[in-house]
């Protein structure tokens, strides 16, 4: 019993935190979502969400980006951890400081950087019209594409860094028994390094799918208006139309959905690799 009140008085503080930093607004968001105008409990904030198409189109396109996102970050940050892993301590040292750089600059001031080179006169619009593939007047801004590049810039780092520490326990003469045994490069990375550093790929999608998913500058700032996402439309509905009720129901449904996504994601990790 004295352990106990021990641990529990250790502990104390960062239960308090958390229940005032986490807790007490998730709580309130519930306690909004459910307000009517009358200021009865009323269910019409999800029944306008999840019955109007518009908002119905913006849950999609947050979700198929999201998941393209995470796939970009996953096929990216294995090899790339793969070799920092594989590489001399020194220049594995450089190479983790070149992959956490650019967490020390604000996402806005990446995201601008991003506009400038996507614009219209950017350097990629500007290099596939010397070269021949698109219009003078070709940008990348407001599309779809843009919002990936950019996040996929934001949410690398995370990935390569959660799949790193997994690759650097694996042991090295398990690939050299697999290419004594005949099997090619690629073979031992397909065979051998790629299931073994699954949880760290699981771990590292799993990041940059819950991050991607909530994510709100960078999406804005490079889709526009004309591409919202979830994220963006609460936005809308807390600040220009101060709508609070139906922004947080959107935020419970965001909520709720990224969970219902994680549950079966974590019990197939967790059964599978522990």
């Amino acid at each position: 019993m004295r352990d106990r009140a021990e641990d529990l008085a250790l502990a104390s503080p960062g239960i308090l935190l958390l229940a005032f930093a986490f807790i007490l607004p998730i709580a309130e968001m519930l306690r909004l979502s459910i307000v009517g105008h009358d200021g009865g409990t009323t269910f019409e904030h999800f029944t306008r969400f999840l019955t109007d198409p518009y908002y119905l189109g913006i849950v999609w396109r947050t979700i198929y980006l999201s998941i393209i996102i995470t796939l970009f970050c996953a096929i990216v940050g294995f090899p790339l951890a793969y070799v920092m892993a594989r590489a001399t301590p020194s220049l594995r040292l450089w190479l983790i400081v070149l992959i956490i750089l650019p967490l020390m600059t604000s996402v806005v001031v990446r995201t601008f950087g991003w506009m400038v080179l996507l614009g219209r006169g950017g350097l990629i619009p500007f290099t596939l019209w010397k070269i021949g593939f698109v219009g003078r007047n070709f940008t990348l801004m407001q599309t779809e594409a843009a919002i990936v590049i950019g996040m996929v810039q934001v949410l690398l780092p995370f990935t390569t860094l959660s799949i790193l520490g997994v690759v650097m326990k694996i042991d090295r003469r398990l690939e050299e028994a697999s290419r004594t045994m005949g099997a090619s490069f690629l073979a031992t990375l397909r065979t051998v390094v790629l299931p073994l550093a699954m949880p760290g790929i699981l771990a590292g999608s799993l990041l940059a799918f819950t991050l991607s998913v909530s994510s709100f500058v960078t999406p804005s700032l490079l889709g526009g208006v004309r591409l919202p996402v979830i994220a963006g439309s609460i936005y809308e509905s807390a600040t220009k139309t101060l709508e609070w009720n139906f922004a947080a129901a959107q935020s419970v449904i965001l909520l709720v959905g990224v969970l219902l996504a994680l549950t079966p994601y974590i019990k197939l990790s967790g059964r599978r690799h522990g």
